[in-house]
């Protein structure tokens, strides 16, 4: 029996249908995955300090812009810097006469030259001594150096803010998750003060001031649970962070209270501070802009040469059947002789210009002490808080379990636990507080020493 086959030409529109359909599916899968892994690395998985502070700076819009201005500062060093190499330039030309010229010879007016003319001009120049080609030359390193230190001014200006950012964002989630261990208390002893009412033990205004107390906690958490978002949006502008894209914070409490420690008898060096190193570069481009204007005196010289072939003919086709060239080479001086006092006056201005930045780092690192000793008494005002408050959280707490248990026993009055209470979760409150105070601190310290790691 044999097998009923399909016709070919069906055959053949089944294979491409089931060939376009595969193609179809291929191409979905590619965009698909390619658009997960790219919304894959603008989100951060592991969202740390230090991965945060980088995310930053790969997606900062300001940290962009100072990169491609690296770029756009080479090209232009290496624009001018292309004056060294040879200048060649080629020009041609076709003139065609509809009346030949005359000329006045012996007396009679005649017509002269030849209806159709060409030229073809092949020239060169070549720099020998050329001041602003020279001041290329001496000045790219500066100009290189310049552009990258303040790109890095811009960085370690990122970090600080991102840091900072960062440390208010879970400055923010500590009060609330202090508020919510606040809400279970309050909500527990309003339960014990009503129970206590129910079996007539004490009268209503205990329970009234728990419940007091209750919406009081609520309250403050609705408002810092509605600080927190802001604070994450500020935390994502300082990033480049999709707005729309969840960011979930990833600390380490114990590393953190770890870390709020510096070294505080460092002494301040102002080669470390990105501002003086920026300085001390604006200064070598000053003495550089000082010495081109003192090569105004000095003559410019290069050397030029030239081919130029020609053409003449009466008739167009036979043109450039026949050239008649001429070429020459030579040495071009300039030398200004004369210009008034331009050149002392600029040779002045280029000297207070030098004098001028040398102000400038005196008062940089007036301005550094200064940072560095405001810097550092903030840090140990706010480190002294920090150990002095640390002590108060253990009493509070121990304070607060006491009087919880005489109220419950009827030795103690409500107030008293309403006292504690309030006590115990300011304590945690200027605690937390402190501790990031600390830190947000110690970032300035570190700023005004230069050490910021980024």
């Amino acid at each position: 029996m044999h097998e009923k086959r399909l016709p070919k030409y069906l055959y053949n529109s089944m294979r491409k249908i089931l060939f376009r359909l595969l193609l179809s599916i291929g191409f979905f899968c590619f965009c698909f995955t390619s658009y997960s892994q790219k919304a894959h690395d603008s989100t951060l998985q592991n969202a740390t300090l230090q991965n945060c502070v980088q995310y930053a700076l790969k997606h900062y819009p300001l940290i962009q812009q100072a990169l491609l201005d690296e770029q756009i500062t080479e090209h232009q060093i290496k624009s001018k810097l292309a004056d060294w190499f040879p200048q060649i330039n080629l020009s041609a030309n076709y003139q065609d006469y509809f009346q030949l010229p005359s000329t006045s010879f012996a007396g009679s007016v005649v017509k002269s030259g030849t209806y159709n003319n060409s030229s073809i001009g092949l020239s060169g120049t070549q720099n020998i001594f050329d001041r602003d080609a020279l001041l290329a030359s001496k000045s790219a390193n500066d100009v290189r150096k310049q552009i990258r230190q303040t790109t890095v001014n811009d960085k370690i200006d990122l970090a600080v803010n991102v840091s900072k950012a960062f440390y208010d964002v879970l400055l923010t989630q500590k009060q609330i998750d202090l508020l919510d261990e606040d809400i279970v208390r309050l909500e527990r002893s309003l339960k014990d003060s009503y129970n206590q009412y129910t079996d007539g033990i004490v009268d209503k205004t205990d329970y009234k001031r728990a419940t007091i107390s209750l919406n009081n906690s609520k309250a403050q958490k609705k408002i810092y649970t509605e600080l927190l978002k802001s604070n994450l949006a500020t935390l994502k502008l300082q990033m480049g962070y999709p707005s729309g894209s969840d960011l979930e914070l990833q600390y380490d409490s114990t590393q953190m209270e770890k870390e709020a420690l510096i070294d505080t008898i460092q002494t301040v060096d102002y080669n470390n501070r990105i501002e003086y190193q920026l300085l001390l570069t604006q200064k070598r481009l000053q003495q550089a802009n000082l010495q081109y204007n003192k090569w105004s005196y000095l003559p410019s010289v290069s050397a030029f040469g030239s081919y130029n072939p020609s053409f003449f003919n009466s008739r167009f086709s036979n043109l450039y059947s026949q050239d008649f060239p001429y070429s020459y080479a030579g040495i071009q001086l300039s030398l200004p002789i004369f210009q008034g006092t331009k050149r002392i006056q600029n040779i002045r201005v280029a000297e207070l210009q030098v004098s001028r930045v040398d102000w400038d780092i005196e008062s940089a690192k007036n301005n550094i002490n200064a940072q560095y000793a405001q810097a550092l008494a903030t840090y140990k005002g706010y480190l002294n808080d920090y150990f002095a408050l640390k002590d108060n959280v253990e009493l509070a707490k121990d304070v607060y379990n006491t009087l919880e248990l005489q109220y419950k026993s009827g030795v103690k009055a409500y107030l008293d636990v309403i006292t504690a209470e309030t006590d115990l979760r300011n304590a945690q409150s200027n605690y937390t507080n402190a501790l990031y105070q600390v830190l947000s601190s110690k970032l300035d310290v570190q700023k005004a020493l230069g050490t910021v790691q980024y």
